[in-house]
This record gives C-alpha cells, sequence and structure tokens, in this order.
C-alpha cells in the first residue's frame, strides 16, 4: 500500500501550505491515515507502540540539548547590539571603497551566522540596520537586497548552525541504520562536530565568492555600487573593540569542539555563556532583557522539540504503509545509479525548501532517504553538507524563498518585491555554482574532518 504512504506525504504538505501548524499537521494528519488504514486493514497500529521510546529518545538525547543553548546565544546576542557595532566599524573600515558597504555586510554576515546560526534573526537584523543607510548612499536597490538575503542565509551553513545540528543528530542514526541494514554490526559514527568542521571550508568559499561578485559589480557597474562620501573611518581601536567579542566567542565554540575539548552540547553552553558576557561588556544585560530572551529560547525550542514529535509519528506511520521501501526501490532502481538519485532527493528538497522551513525538511525527508543515499556509499559528512547549502539556496529562490520574506516584511515600502527577487539571482548562481563544486569534489566537506579527527 505504498500509494498511501504518497497520499500521506501530498495531505501532509498541502496541509501545510493551507497554513496549519507544522508540529500538529505532521502529528494529527498521520494518525488520521493511521486509524484510516488500520479500518482498511493496510496499517499495522503495533508501528504506533514504538512512539513512546522514539518520545523518550528525544527527550533523553543530549545532542539536541544544543539547540535552546544556540537559540539562547544567537538571541542575546542580537539583544546586546553586536551586529550595530560590528556593521558601523566595518562601514568605517571599507566604506571608502566602491561596494565597501555591501563587503561590510557580508563580513558582519558571515560573524553573525558563525555567532548566531539564526537565518532569520539575521536577515531581518541585517535589513533593520543596512538597507536604509546603503539606498541613502544611492547603492542599487536590487543589488543592496540581494546583499542582505544572501549575508543573512550564511547562517544556515557557516557553524554553529541550528541546521547542522539537527541535521548532524539525524543523519547520524540514519548513518547507523544504513550500516545495521548492511550487516555491519559495529557501525561507524556521524556528529554534529563533523559537519560542523566540514561546513567550514564551503561557508569561506561561499564568502569570498559574495565578496568577489561585489567588487565585479563595482568595477562593471559603479554607479551602483557609490563609494562613500564622507570621511569617517575606522582605526584599529574601534576594529579591535568590535570585532574581538565576537571572533573570541567563536574561537571558543567551535575551537573547543575542533580542539576535540568539548561536544557541541558543551560548546553551546560555552557560547550561551559568553553571549551573557559580551552583553554585560556592551551595558546591554538587565534583568528584563534576559527574561525576554529566555522567553524566546523557550518558544523557539519548543517550536522545533514540538516538530520534532510531530515529524516521529509521521515517520512512524509512513514507515508502517511501506513508504521508505517504496523510496528505497525508486531510488535504487534509477537509470544512472547513486548520481541520479541524490540529483532527484537534491531536488526534491529544493522545491520543498519553498514552502516548509528547514526544520521540517530535515525531520520529515532526511530520515526517509538519508539511510538509502548513505547505503550507496556515500560520505554522511559531505551528504550533510549538500543538503544544508541546497536549502540554504532554496532559502534565497523566488518566488517562496523565506529570506525573501524576512527582508520584505521590513524593507520600507518604496522597495519592490521584484527588486529583491532580482537582486537574489546572483547569489543563487554563486550558491549554485558551490553546490556543483562540492558535488564533483567531495574533499571540500571531507578533508578537514578528517585532518581533524584523524588522530
Amino acid at each position: 500500500m505504498a500509494w498511501m504512504a504518497l497520499l500521506l506525504f501530498l495531505t501532509v504538505i498541502a496541509v501545510l501550505m493551507a497554513g496549519y501548524p507544522v508540529a500538529f499537521t505532521l502529528g494529527g494528519v498521520a494518525l488520521i491515515f493511521a486509524l484510516i488504514g488500520s479500518a482498511m486493514g493496510v496499517f499495522d497500529p503495533a508501528f504506533l507502540d514504538a512512539f513512546p521510546s522514539r518520545l523518550y529518545g528525544i527527550m533523553t538525547n543530549q545532542t539536541l540539548l544544543a539547540v535552546p543553548l544556540f537559540v539562547f546565544m544567537g538571541v542575546m546576542l542580537q539583544r546586546a547590539k553586536i551586529a550595530e557595532d560590528l556593521l558601523d566599524t566595518m562601514a568605517g573600515l571599507f566604506g571608502k571603497r566602491r561596494g565597501g558597504l555591501a563587503i561590510a555586510v557580508i563580513i558582519v554576515g558571515m560573524l553573525l551566522a558563525a555567532s548566531t546560526g539564526i537565518v532569520g534573526a539575521t536577515v531581518v537584523t541585517m535589513g533593520l540596520l543596512s538597507l536604509p543607510t546603503m539606498l541613502k548612499r544611492g547603492y542599487d536597490p536590487a543589488l543592496t537586497c540581494g546583499t542582505i538575503c544572501a549575508s543573512g542565509t550564511l547562517g544556515q551553513i557557516i557553524p554553529p548552525s541550528i541546521i547542522l545540528v539537527l541535521l548532524g543528530d539525524v543523519l547520524s542514526s540514519a548513518y547507523q541504520q544504513a550500516q545495521l541494514n548492511q550487516g555491519i554490526y559495529s557501525p561507524e559514527t556521524v556528529s554534529v562536530g563533523d559537519l560542523f568542521v566540514g561546513a567550514v571550508i564551503p561557508g569561506m568559499i561561499l564568502v569570498v565568492l559574495y565578496v568577489l561578485y561585489i567588487v565585479l559589480m563595482a568595477r562593471i557597474k559603479p554607479d551602483t555600487l557609490p563609494a562613500a562620501d564622507n570621511d569617517r573611518h575606522s582605526n584599529l581601536g574601534q576594529l579591535l573593540k568590535a570585532l574581538l567579542p565576537p571572533l573570541l566567542l567563536i574561537t571558543a565554540v567551535l575551537g573547543s569542539i575542533m580542539a576535540g575539548m568539548a561536544t557541541p552540547t558543551e560548546a553551546a553552553s560555552v557560547g550561551a555563556a559568553g553571549a551573557i558576557l559580551l552583553a554585560i561588556s556592551n551595558r546591554q544585560f538587565n534583568l528584563q532583557r534576559l527574561i525576554d530572551v529566555m522567553r524566546t529560547t523557550v518558544r523557539v525550542s519548543s517550536m522545533v522539540f514540538m516538530i520534532l514529535i510531530g515529524a516521529t509519528l509521521f515517520s512512524l506511520v509512513f514507515r508502517g504503509f511501506g513508504g521508505d521501501e517504496a523510496v528505497h526501490e525508486i531510488l535504487t532502481n534509477m537509470p544512472g545509479g547513486v548520481f541520479t538519485a541524490v540529483l532527484i532527493v537534491m531536488l526534491v528538497m529544493f522545491v520543498l525548501g519553498f514552502v516548509l522551513d528547514f526544520i521540517e525538511i530535515t525531520f520529515v525527508v532526511v530520515p526517509i532517504v538519508g539511510p538509502i543515499l548513505l547505503m550507496m556509499g556515500l560520505d554522511p559528512v559531505w551528504l550533510g553538507i549538500m543538503i544544508a547549502i541546497n536549502l540554504q539556496t532554496s532559502f534565497l529562490t523566488p518566488p517562496f524563498g523565506f529570506a525573501l520574506f524576512y527582508l520584505r516584511g521590513v524593507a520600507p515600502a518604496e522597495i519592490q518585491t521584484s527588486q529583491i527577487y532580482r537582486g537574489v539571482i546572483p547569489f543563487i548562481i554563486i550558491q549554485l555554482f558551490v553546490l556543483a563544486l562540492l558535488a564533483f569534489w567531495p574533499q571540500l566537506a571531507t578533508w578537514l574532518p578528517d585532518l581533524v579527527y584523524s588522530s
């Protein structure tokens, strides 16, 4: 009854597009289909007996503890006005060059991505801070919007990224399942730390290509990226004051993971404590702000875990209808082998990224296709980074890219939606180029983890 599994999947997508809450849609639709299937005699209710143990596994999962800690760190840094200081300093450093302010936005976006890992917060923050200034200085509106959106989505790939934490946990289970299905009863593991390290080089390549694109446009169309007409500049002291605190925090978080001194969860707690210290040093810390940050953290974390619980129920019902076997048969029997299977999965995820958040895709789609692709011999770190960049690209792609909606929500009325769409197209091309580069040169994602963890 694999057609029931397909109908379940399509129904979930349709209900989500109608605007119903994700967590309750996943679990509710799955339960309805389970009841219908049981009444028709095509679904064994025994599959649902595994739900309590799955729920207990979520509750006791140490890796997932990193999610609320990283969310807390990102929200606290956002409220501590770290972005304002960074942008002011970088604008003073690069502002006299054509395109200098756009380069400053990209660098600040990279630093915010490495400090917060939250895409929506970064896009909104950069839109509020930099968009009015860039427009006032005569920057092309389309190019300005594209730069802000692309810089904001770096939080998808540059660690510590929330998506990499969730992907790491899901891929770890998928990798073990794939090995057990192959008769390997002492399976190797893949961790969130592996994905963090594997994402460093692809993330830096994206940043460099963004900057090179701005430099190229400044030469080809200098009128779209004018230089600053004031004498404001940043001295070394201002630069160090703005850069050192977030860089030290990034080093503490990522450095402790790469050096093997801390797990991602432990490093996330270091980041959360460091964010509080930065807020105190910026004189942006008080009891009310702490309460607001904690409330936001609870709200976001609860949403993530409720989606995970709903996705777990969906996954059990989907498997009960034989959906995983049907997907396995389709992917393994395609002409072109592994290449075609990966291409189809990436295209499906790309399209789903228009209407679903990365959390839903990670919890719903990856557990289904992950074990199948990994059984074909793919490297789990490479696959995780490919998925992350793919979702990052779909976040930028018109007409439904989430980053476009985030910026549209804070952009002034004179900015047309068509200008936002037009501005992101060159950055989409850059990301597709990096995705193709990673597809043909997997070592971009696997070399650094092999080097770091070889000992």
